[in-house]
This record gives structure tokens, sequence and C-alpha cells, in this order.
């Protein structure tokens, strides 16, 4: 009888201990996905320093990201709903760091939004174009209307990997639809630009 007591209390502490550490891992896991990245300061309008310039009378979206943001899928998905719904010029900018050979940001994620219609997408050499744009975080996007004038920066998803609505992704819409966002920033939810991965 000792000996089965003694086993069921050994059972009851091993699980306990299993229940508190799914519990913490969860809460981890949660709090990563809830914590955005850098915001940066983004240009009131159209940098003439940017290596492209918009197409006259037409707006604007960049979407600067990481090639190997596991996060940045989910803000993929959310730009092919956005451009299926407005009509706006897309580029998505991935960045190649510096000293990375050529094709480094030819990722999977190059090749979805890629194949999002309507979509151009160019490396971002050094990062050069994200500094320009004043973007930190892999998925930020910045929209301008057709006059050059920011209507909005930040993030299309509300969490890190979240595909759903979102306040950045409603805030777009109504500016590519001509109404007034009704925020002009939201929080960007990936991967930094300013730390890169080591280049393969």
């Amino acid at each position: 009888m000792p000996s089965i007591l003694f086993h069921r209390a050994l059972l009851g502490v091993f699980l306990a201990l299993w229940f508190a550490c799914l519990a913490a891992g969860a809460q981890a896991l949660w709090r990563y996905s809830a914590t955005p990245g850098g915001a940066g300061s983004a240009p009131e309008h159209w940098p003439a320093n940017a290596p492209f310039q918009p197409r006259p009378g037409r707006a604007s979206l960049v979407m600067l990201a990481h090639p190997r943001c596991p996060c940045t899928r989910a803000s993929l998905a959310e730009l092919a709903q956005l451009t299926a719904r407005g009509d706006v010029d897309a580029c998505v900018l991935f960045l190649r760091p510096e000293g990375a050979a050529p094709g480094w940001e030819n990722t999977g994620l190059w090749e979805t939004a890629a194949a999002i219609p309507g979509v151009r997408v160019l490396a971002d050499v050094d990062g050069t174009v994200a500094k320009v744009f004043g973007a930190q975080t892999s998925g930020h996007v910045l929209f301008y209307d057709a006059t050059g004038a920011l209507r909005f920066s930040g993030g299309i998803t509300a969490a890190r990997g979240h595909q759903g609505p979102s306040a950045g992704g409603e805030a777009i819409l109504a500016a590519m639809r001509g109404g007034e966002p009704r925020l002009g920033r939201a929080l960007t939810f990936g991967c930094s630009l300013l730390t890169p991965a080591t280049p393969q």
C-alpha cells in the first residue's frame, strides 16, 4: 500500500509540473505573439531619395519584409486580401542584408509575394529602402495616397503570424477606397529588419 501511495503522489507531482510547464509555455508564446516590433518613423510625404517613385495620380502601398521571418507569411496573406479589394500600386521589398549574396532573399515568402496579382517584388539591398521609409520590423506597410501624402504606417496583422481582421488592414482599405482611415498608425508584428539573420 505505501508503495502505491508513493507512486500516486509521484504521478501527481509529475502531472502538476507538466501542467505548469504547459501553462508557462502557452503564456510565453502568447507574450511573444503579442509583442510588436520597432515602429520607426515614416516620412509624411513620399521620400525624394526613394529608389523608385510612384506613378502620377496613383496611390502606393509599400511593404518592407524579411525573407526569413515566419510571421511575415500572415502579413502577405493580408496584403493579398487588401489588393484584391482595392486599387493600389503595391510593392514588397525583401531585405538582403549587407554581405549577403544575390538571391539570399529568394525564399518561399518571395514566391508567395510574387504570386499576388499586381504586386511587384524587389530586393532591398542592405536594407536601404527600409531605412528610407523608417521601417524597422518585417511586415511594416506604408500607404501613400495619389498626392504622395502618408495615410498609414504600420502592420496589417493583429499579432505575430495571425491572419484575420486588424486595425491596420481596415485603415488601409478605407484609404484605398478614398475614405478617411480611423487611424494613421498601427503596431507591426514581425521580425526585426535591423538585426537580420547571418547571411548564408
